[in-house]
């Protein structure tokens, strides 16, 4: 082939391309755009994404079963209107990406809402307050997050306590070794890390780490401490164009407040030790 043809062939691959890219971002920006509740309804079902080792909220007994604070309240919302809720586990890294892709309908497992996650996604109202913590063991005299100078600190990928670190360096980020957090996919390997000491701080939800210490053969072996992080807003992610969607759900956690289920489901995961705004 010429020289010439050749690069009037790249060019027109180069086009073919950069139409197919624009079409899928169309198609893409569409799906976000759309209000599915009407499909969701007619199926019956609806999708929701999480991570399934992310204790309470939502995660897998010895068995496989599958359990946990959002799973009984995203249940028990959707019940109200006779739809089936399936859950779909994900890279929680990856749990914006696989909502706008329509993988999932909703992110419902101890979603905060944050500033950055507001520009890709709508919310439901707050149904549950959460904190930031630092968990060390109380060997490593670590009492405070100034105590954490030059100690190694570990995270979840793409959680709200990664981005605190980073949002709020002074507290943490500024101190740590390599000024950079270990970062996990779960926070199970997460604690693996700090029990054999590879790891000497874990910044986790309050939600997750209240609940897992309790359940450990010796609790007193840990120290949760709370630092200057602002409190978090647990809510339900959704795709912005999903506003029937967003009522619904906002209506139905009303409901349930109102007629005591969420009462009983706060009961049965935190005890009385649990801050919900719709129960004010």
């Amino acid at each position: 082939m010429k020289k010439g043809l050749r690069i009037w062939a790249l060019l027109a691959v180069c086009i073919g391309l950069s139409g197919l890219l624009a079409g899928c971002r169309t198609v893409t920006q569409r799906a976000n755009t759309a209000d599915t509740w009407s499909k969701v309804k007619q199926q019956k079902k609806v999708v929701v994404g999480l991570d399934d080792s992310f204790v309470p909220m939502g995660f897998r007994q010895k068995s496989g079963k599958l359990v946990g604070y959002d799973i009984d309240l995203a249940r028990a919302v959707f019940k109200l209107y006779g739809i089936k809720v399936d859950f779909q586990t994900i890279d929680w890294n990856m749990n914006v990406t696989e909502l706008h892709n329509g993988t999932i309908d909703l992110i419902w497992n101890g979603f905060s809402i944050t500033p950055q996650r507001q520009k890709q996604a709508a919310f439901s109202d707050t149904y549950l307050y959460n904190d930031q913590v630092l968990v060390t063991l109380k060997k490593n005299k670590i009492k405070s997050f100034a105590d954490m100078q030059g100690k190694v600190l570990g995270a979840q990928t793409g959680s709200s306590g990664a981005n605190d670190i980073d949002t709020y360096p002074k507290l943490l980020k500024n101190r740590i070794k390599n000024h950079e957090a270990v970062t996990y996919d779960s926070f199970t390997n997460a604690f693996i890390d700090l029990n054999v000491g590879r790891i000497q701080g874990l910044l986790i939800d309050s939600t997750y780490a209240n609940y897992y210490i309790k359940h450990q053969a010796h609790p007193e072996n840990y120290r949760v401490t709370t630092g200057a992080l602002p409190k978090e807003k647990f809510a339900v992610g959704m795709r912005k164009g999903d506003v029937t969607m967003r009522h619904k759900i906002n209506a139905g956690l009303k409901r349930l407040a109102a007629n005591g289920t969420l009462k009983k489901i706060n009961e049965k995961w935190f005890g009385s030790n649990v801050d919900t705004p719709l129960l004010k």
